[in-house]
């Protein structure tokens, strides 16, 4: 019998022993309370209680997240649209989270619901859409605010889906296929003009650069041109100054010729004709007789009447004339004398 007793007692002390001893994990802390009213938190590690007059409550302390679910929500421009979200917190007081909401996870879900609806509501759904940064960061803000004597603090908070009513999606996207429509011409529009400018700028560029190739042609011609005329007047002066040199050389060798034959004043005076010949060949309206040419008349007088000794009267045409009659011929000869002498 008093076996039996020793081991009920033993198995009552391990029992005992068994609901004393708690283990808390690292990422928990423990509420203690005692016969109902809070006793202290405990700490990570190897805690004990006194059994059935201690109790202890473990509290998660890492991040948690809860899942808003879908909710009808009418933007400024009265379009209604589909919204959920998910709220990202992690406790910071375990003390204030059990004792001061009785609910939390209802609780922090219908305030996101509630300043979701407010946040949509100031907002076109354009706006809506496009400013879902600017909502997570607002809605964060207050739910964290709220959430504060809750003994918990909203780490973050993301908008997941923005639902538009079916008609609305298909008219944004026969917006957006417009918009795409317009950019595509305005896109192509703008390559047929930047074409056109590039073709302008090439034809301009084409055109500057042949009319620099005609002027530097016509450059060249023309300095070509000056080259060559001022040859070819090299070449005339030179050939005038040879052929006058020649004609020079030519006279000397025949007067020193002359000088040589002892050749009489007959012989000069033909000469001297011939000279007077070619001068008077010329096209000048004018001609300067030589002072000279009054003793050369005399010697061709002398001349003349030494031929006219030996001839006859025979009137002889030259060139092919005709013979004159005898009333129409002037012998020369027979002018008076002064007329002779001036002529």
């Amino acid at each position: 019998m008093p076996q039996i007793v020793i081991a009920i007692i033993v198995i009552v002390l391990v029992l005992v022993l068994v609901r004393a001893v708690r283990i808390v994990r690292p990422y928990q802390r423990g509420l203690v309370e005692r016969l109902g009213r809070y006793k202290d938190t405990r700490s990570p590690g190897f805690n004990l209680i006194i059994p059935a007059v201690d109790t202890l409550q473990l509290i998660d302390m890492r991040e948690q997240v809860v899942d808003v679910p879908p909710q009808e929500v009418i933007t400024e421009d009265n379009v209604v649209v589909s919204v959920d979200a998910v709220v990202y917190y992690e406790a910071t007081d375990p003390q204030r989270l059990v004792y001061n909401v009785a609910d939390f996870l209802t609780a922090i879900t219908k305030l996101a619901q509630t300043n979701l609806r407010n946040l949509i509501g100031d907002l076109e759904l354009d706006k809506a859409l496009t400013s879902r940064d600017e909502i997570n960061t607002r809605l964060r803000e207050v739910l964290d605010e709220a959430t504060d004597k809750w003994g918990v603090r909203v780490v973050r908070v993301e908008i997941q889906r923005i639902d538009p009513p079916a008609e609305v999606v298909d008219a944004m996207h026969a917006q957006m296929r417009a918009e795409r429509d317009r950019r595509a011409t305005v896109t192509e529009a703008n390559g047929y003009r930047e074409a056109a400018i590039a073709r302008a700028n090439g034809e301009k560029e084409a055109s500057i650069l042949a009319a620099e190739g005609r002027k530097q042609a016509a450059i060249l011609d023309s300095e070509g041109e000056a080259h060559a005329i001022e040859l070819r007047a090299e070449a005339d002066k030179l050939r005038l100054q040879r052929t006058g040199e020649g004609a020079g050389e030519g006279a000397k060798a025949r007067l020193l010729g002359i000088r040589e034959a002892a050749a009489d004043q007959a012989v000069l005076t033909v000469e001297y004709l011939a000279a007077l010949e070619k001068i008077g060949d010329g096209r000048a309206t004018k001609l300067v007789i030589p002072a000279e040419f009054g003793g050369l008349l005399g010697t061709l007088k002398a001349m003349t009447e030494v031929v006219q000794d030996g001839d006859t009267d025979e009137v002889r045409p030259r060139d092919g004339l005709p013979i004159p009659d005898p009333s129409e011929r002037v012998d020369d000869l027979a002018a008076p004398p002064d007329t002779r002498d001036r002529w």
